[in-house]
């Protein structure tokens, strides 16, 4: 019954508010047959209607505070299902009805992604490029953020190793770099994430960084989308702040009518990732019905108190290598080829001297930036940065790579070369920035070559590797683990 759902007393005592027992009795009955319908009314129309019920019978009416803390002390799940239906019920039930209960900081954390609810802009032209998205981490027991990337890629490997690098770090110095003047203190390493079964969740990337780290892994059960409700409510949260701001898209067509997102987009995405780094500040300081009318950040403080603060990272490129998506490639005189761009280094040459002893080597590649690959030492269990065989070359990231590729494939050549390829990028990064002010789809690429991690330069010189005999063997067969 909908009664069932209703508080069974006034909130009373010391720092509450009471009502008499008429106005307890007014307030019970209008959030059984006005608020837990189907109707939807809101917190403003139930005020009036205990107003007008109250001054019939001429009592006091209660403050629009009494109403709200007694509406939030409703069923949650109830509620939800007289106001909204099961299916809005089931996102709000726990996983399998009663779940191992977390009481430490960064204990489980879900990871999510949605399509964010906003156009973002350029930053040359200010004109619309796409909707980017948002992977976020949520921690289950203190309702936290302890990481969130925003990208114009969609949702990946990479993706989510981002975001457990940004969750791992010391948001300080992370903070000041964007120009956030905020107070952030959830980083850590998690002991274990709670994921739905989508690919990237499943990836090598993702099984091999958790290892290495130390970190669990659990998987919602399929066809059961409500195991995964803590983060949903968090993203639902995060879209709704998105609604505020101008180019927003709303959550659907119906919702946005004539509003034209487009032309009222204003922000770049550097900016909106500051406005999301404030938004999520602000969340951290407001009272959540999850805990209780009680605010994130303060059940951290607490929880830090009592169980210690997590381990946190100092090298996130450190910790990001061991999430990035994983090859394998076989190591020949003149280092590795991948994709028809060599690496070498000298770090290679005592792994070249008994190459023949090896099977395929593991790689590490960062997809935004194909200049330099990480190769995985079985010897030593450490990685090796090794850079293009020729440094001259730019930085390219895989979506250029693939779609130079394919371009030259188109031209009929069988045979691809290093050379052939890096001209082809020229030719087609030329295209983007003289059409960039006329084509979304232009702009969009300008910005993904922007949001590549910032180069850096070996710190020793990296010889001519030796010639190449013409009979020597040549690279096996080489096979992609992962898509990006």
């Amino acid at each position: 019954m909908a009664s069932d759902l209703l508080p069974r007393s006034s909130s009373g005592g010391r720092g509450g508010e009471r009502l008499s027992d008429e106005v307890e009795t007014i307030v019970r009955k209008v959030l059984r047959t006005r608020y837990l319908t189907r109707q939807r009314r809101s917190v403003a129309v139930i005020c009036r209607e205990i107003d007008r019920e109250c001054k019939m019978r001429g009592l006091p009416p209660p403050s629009r505070s009494s109403v709200q803390r007694r509406i939030g002390r409703l069923d949650p799940v109830k509620a939800a299902r007289a106001r909204e239906g099961e299916a809005s019920a089931r996102a709000r039930k726990s996983a399998g009805g009663a779940p191992p209960l977390v009481d430490g900081v960064l204990e489980r954390v879900q990871i999510d992604h949605t399509p964010a609810d906003v156009i973002v802009v350029d930053e040359h032209h200010r004109l619309p490029i796409c909707r980017p998205y948002v992977t976020a981490a949520i921690d289950e027991a203190t309702k936290c953020v302890p990481g969130f990337v925003v990208t114009l890629e969609a949702p990946s490997a990479t993706s989510v190793g981002l975001c457990l690098a940004h969750m791992a770090i010391d948001k300080r110095a992370w903070l000041e770099r964007i120009g956030v003047q905020a107070v952030w203190p959830m980083s850590g390493k998690p002991l274990e994430l709670y994921l739905d079964n989508a690919s990237e969740f499943k990836s090598e990337a993702l099984r091999r960084g958790c290892e290495q780290h130390g970190i669990g892994i659990d998987y919602r059960l399929p066809g059961q989308p409500h195991y995964g409700g803590v983060v949903e409510r968090l993203i639902g949260t995060m879209m709704r702040m998105a609604h505020e701001l101008p180019g927003t898209t709303f959550s659907n067509t119906r919702e946005r009518g004539d509003y034209d997102s487009d032309a009222k987009a204003v922000l770049t995405l550097a900016e909106l990732q500051r406005w999301m780094a404030l938004a999520v500040a602000c969340y951290h300081g407001e009272p959540h019905a999850g805990l209780g009318g009680r605010t994130p950040a303060g059940v951290w403080a607490e929880k830090v108190a009592e169980h210690g603060t997590p381990p946190t990272v100092t090298n996130e490129a450190a910790f990001l290598v061991d999430f990035l998506p994983v090859i394998r490639r076989v190591l020949t005189r003149t280092g590795f080829t991948v994709d028809h761009v060599q690496y070498y280094s000298d770090a290679l040459k005592p792994l070249i001297t008994r190459r023949e002893e090896l099977d395929r080597i593991v790689l590490r590649r960062d997809p935004r930036d194909l200049s330099r690959i990480w190769v995985l030492d079985q010897d030593t269990g450490e990685y090796l940065e090794v850079p293009y065989r020729m440094w001259s070359r730019p930085a390219i990231s895989l979506w250029e790579q693939r779609a130079a590729v394919a371009r030259l494939r188109e031209q009929g050549r069988a045979e691809i070369d290093e050379n052939a390829l890096f001209a082809m990028v020229e030719q087609m990064r030329h295209i983007t920035d003289t059409a960039a002010a006329a084509s979304r789809k232009a702009r969009r690429n300008m910005e993904r070559r922007k949001a590549a991690p910032p180069r850096t330069r070996p710190r020793v010189n990296v010889p001519e590797p030796p010639a190449v005999d013409a009979g020597a063997v040549t690279a096996a067969p080489f096979e992609v683990i992962e898509q990006w």
